[in-house]
């Protein structure tokens, strides 16, 4: 009978609260999501990384004579062309040593004209027995000894202008200059630590870069073909990438870090690359006709790997992708997905696969979507009071 009684209590009570429960939900609200459509495009093959900058040629001027600088005759800063005159140092020590070696060889030319005369009088004297031959060879001996000092003493001569050459200080290179280190009125040392200047090469110039040891085959193939075009672009500068071509491919792998170093030569007309900045570069390798192409958005990674959310109907459908190249925004796809397919690129994390979605209008962002230019390959009608594509 307690039984009885207990089960009876037991059921009154469980009626009791499924009485007092709120009215379940009818069912979970569609996700409002951002869509756009598959479409097909010709996409770049590409290879990027990080370049620096260089200077073809980096010269650091310096003095070949001691001597005190009269003048400078460059602004710090600004261009040069080769052979402008940078410096000019104090030329009258050096010209004063040439103008005693200069006396210095008339007087052994007067010297070596007597000599000769004598050792030629001598030679007619000894056929004639009037004189010994010791006599003739002493005389010879001695215009022999003036002329090689005649040779020596102009050698000395045109050391003397080379140095005196030295007191003008010329641009090796057409460049720009840098900081300058020695001002008009300082004295310099030949061949001194501190250079006078530095001057770097800047057009045109180059930017080096490496690539992964995995891309070395295939960058060695299109190599093969031809020039490889090669672009740099700045950070921070939304203007039109640099362009140039691949000039130099090193001989060998970097161990410690699995790349190999490339250089690509840029004219830098304007110019915009300076030696020691840093630039993404970009190779283009070749292009795919006719990609399938999603907003790099719409690619999301879950533990199963990639995937994307399509869109049928009012339906979100969860389908992996194998994922291909990334150019300019998109993505491409190389399987999993088809042109003409809608796909979800804003309000994943509301997104359960099979669920319901509502396409957000968001002024023309919604079932076309931003595709940077891509065509689709079924172009959809066009929404009342919205540009045609």
């Amino acid at each position: 009978m307690k039984r009885l009684l207990s089960t009876l209590l037991i059921v009154t009570l469980l009626t009791a609260c499924s009485k007092s429960k709120p009215p379940q939900s009818k069912g979970r609200p569609p996700a409002p999501v951002s869509t756009a459509v598959v479409t097909t495009k010709t996409v770049p093959v590409v290879v990027e990384a990080i370049g620096n900058v260089e200077a073809i040629s980096q010269v650091a001027v310096k003095t070949m004579v001691n001597g005190e600088v009269k003048r400078v005759h460059f602004s710090e800063g600004k261009d040069v062309a080769k052979g402008d005159v940078l410096f000019t140092l104090d030329a009258r020590p050096i010209e004063a040593v040439i103008k005693k070696g200069e006396a210095d060889l008339a007087r052994i030319r007067a010297q070596l004209a007597t000599a000769r005369a004598n050792a030629e009088r001598y030679g007619k004297l000894v056929k004639d027995g009037i004189v010994t031959a010791e006599q003739y060879d002493a005389y010879r001996t001695q215009a022999d000894s003036l002329e090689a000092d005649l040779v020596a003493q102009q050698a000395n001569i045109d050391a003397s202008k080379v140095q005196l050459s030295y007191c003008t200080i010329r641009s090796p290179i057409s460049g720009r200059t840098g900081n300058l280190l020695i001002n008009a009125g300082n004295v310099v040392k030949a061949n001194d630590t501190l250079p006078l200047v530095t001057i770097n090469q800047i057009r045109p110039i180059y930017v080096a870069f490496a690539i992964p040891e995995k891309e070395l085959a295939r960058i060695r193939q299109y190599l093969g073909r031809g020039k490889m075009m090669v672009e740099a672009r700045l950070p921070g500068d939304n203007s039109p990438p640099e362009k140039g071509i691949v000039t130099f491919f090193d001989n060998a792998v970097d161990a410690a870090t699995a790349t190999i170093k490339l250089k690509a030569t840029f004219a830098n007309a304007k110019p915009r690359l300076w030696p020691g900045q840093f630039v993404t570069v970009r190779l283009n390798l070749s292009s795919l006709a006719d990609a399938v192409v999603v907003p790099n958005q719409a690619v999301q990674t879950g533990q199963q790997g990639q995937y994307v959310f399509v869109v049928t109907g009012d339906t979100a459908e969860l389908r992996p992708v194998k994922v291909g190249a990334a150019y300019d925004g998109l993505t491409v796809i190389e399987q999993g997905v088809k042109p003409g397919d809608t796909v979800v690129i804003d309000g994943h994390m509301r997104v359960i696969p099979g669920g319901k979605v509502a396409v957000k209008q968001d002024g023309g962002k919604g079932e076309q979507g931003k595709t940077n230019g891509a065509k689709p390959a079924t172009p959809a009608p066009a929404a009342a009071g919205s540009p045609k594509p």
